[in-house]
């Protein structure tokens, strides 16, 4: 077993990683910036090390502060969690050139997946279903552009191959429009992920989003825990997960799932990871692979029985995966609201300090936050501030304990969207289940043009 982990990343994450150490008896080291130092990992970890101010630039995406903090603490390995430096190869590279161990996959493996053109190349060649699209980066002939377009059908939705998060992607519904947009997608992919390469796909209207949660060992064995709907989404950024999505059967699961694994076993997966897909008209088609622990991997844990985040450290121990796919059965249904400490209407960040928080519970509630009364929210980082998750027999039962427990839970002093996902939870939509990734966004521009016609 491991000894010693270094936490490499802050919040509620930070908080969930230490927790598994410390019940599988590793001792953690908290890194944090000058403006994180009263985190509440940070008061519960055995050791910790400030590495830098409050940008991430100079703390959490620093990498040789990182890693000299494991070197000064004597630890043997480093958790990225998810976000900063977690898809980051290089760091993975560094981690492992330094005689740590990386809690997460190869390099190699995180490099190939981080590149959207070669990810969809090694997945069709594993099997996967993928979107139809370019099959490869887009060259500078606009004639062989526009004929690769007609083939594929418009409308088109050029991509960055370095992109992800929803940026870097571009919809083209004509063909007098495709030149421009990919020009255009290029000079803002050069901008923001320094890689200019672009691709094409087949713009898929309605779609739900649907990943498959995998495990792998690095050592010959995977295995997948079902699935989750991510659909519920605002600018591309999910606000509501739940598992199992609605709709899918269990012959459906089983052979995606299947396809899955034999993909992780191809590419010689190591750790926790998501294959993300849409999923319109009964048919699942491949967008990319996170190559970490998921902001949602709760609703899966909740359904499994299966702790994500220990059988990550066990993974990167070396022990084999002593999880079955034969162990892996779903029980009932959860959901996971994401709360945010942002204005519920014009979704405007709110920092500041939090005067008063009751955390709701009951039954199958359950909630992963670091925040605390007398916290204060810093303005440097992503504005998520907990994650709010219930379990019921059935989707019914977990809609109505989350509605019980969103009325139940108080942050006072600052503005969070906590009233948001209790319009969505309350939404017939949402209550009917299945709606596509434009469904909330429609829902909000319906909202804001009745209030603009009442004043």
């Amino acid at each position: 077993m491991l000894e010693k982990v270094v936490i490499a990343n802050r919040g509620e994450i930070a908080l969930r990683i230490l927790r598994a150490c410390h019940a599988l008896g590793i001792r953690t080291v908290a890194v944090h910036s000058t403006v994180d130092r009263n985190l509440k990992h940070v008061a519960m970890a055995d050791e910790s090390v400030c590495i830098g101010p409050a940008p991430s630039a100079e703390s959490y995406l620093n990498m040789p502060a990182i890693i000299a903090a494991a070197e000064v603490t004597d630890a043997q390995a480093i958790h990225p969690g998810y976000g900063f430096l977690s898809e980051n190869a290089d760091f993975a590279e560094r981690v492992e050139q330094s005689g740590f161990i990386f809690i997460g996959p190869k390099a190699d493996t995180i490099r190939l997946m981080g590149d959207k053109v070669e990810a969809i190349r090694a997945m069709k060649a594993a099997g996967v279903p993928c979107v139809p699209g370019s099959g490869g980066p887009l060259g500078d002939d606009a004639a062989t552009n526009v004929k690769i377009a007609a083939e594929i059908g418009y409308p088109v939705i050029v991509k960055a191959a370095g992109g992800g998060g929803g940026r870097g992607m571009r919809v083209v519904h004509t063909e007098a429009a495709l030149v421009n947009a990919i020009a255009t997608t290029k000079q803002e992919a050069k901008a923001a992920f320094g890689n200019d390469m672009v691709y094409m796909e087949k713009f898929l209207e309605n779609p739900r989003h649907v990943e498959i949660q995998v495990l792998a060992d690095g050592q010959g064995s995977a295995i997948h825990l079902g699935e989750r709907d991510c659909s519920m989404q605002r600018r591309h950024q999910k606000v509501v997960e739940e598992a199992p999505a609605p709709g899918i059967t269990d012959a459906q699961r089983a052979e995606i799932g299947k396809v899955c694994v034999e993909a992780c076993l191809r590419i010689g997966y190591r750790g926790a990871g998501t294959f993300e897909f849409l999923y319109e008209n009964g048919r699942f088609y491949f967008i990319e692979m996170n190559t970490r622990i998921q902001v949602e991997h709760p609703v899966t844990e909740l359904v499994t029985g299966i702790d994500l985040v220990r059988e990550q450290l066990l993974i990167a121990a070396g022990h084999r995966l002593s999880i079955k796919q034969s162990d892996v059965v779903l029980n009932g249904h959860a959901i996971e609201c994401r709360i945010n400490a942002e204005d519920p209407d014009n979704f405007f960040p709110c920092p500041g300090l939090i005067q008063h928080f009751h955390a709701p519970g009951g039954p199958g509630v359950r909630v992963d936050s670091h925040i605390y009364e007398g916290y204060r929210v810093p303005p440097n980082y992503d504005s998520m501030i907990g994650k709010l998750i219930v379990h019921g027999a059935d989707r019914a039962q977990a809609i109505a304990r989350m509605r019980v427990a969103l009325s139940e839970m108080v942050v006072d002093g600052i503005k969070t969207n906590i009233p948001l996902q209790q319009r969505i939870l309350a939404d017939g939509g949402f209550t009917q289940g299945g709606q596509n990734i434009h469904y909330l966004e429609k829902r909000l521009a319906e909202r804001k043009e009745k209030a603009l016609s009442l004043l």
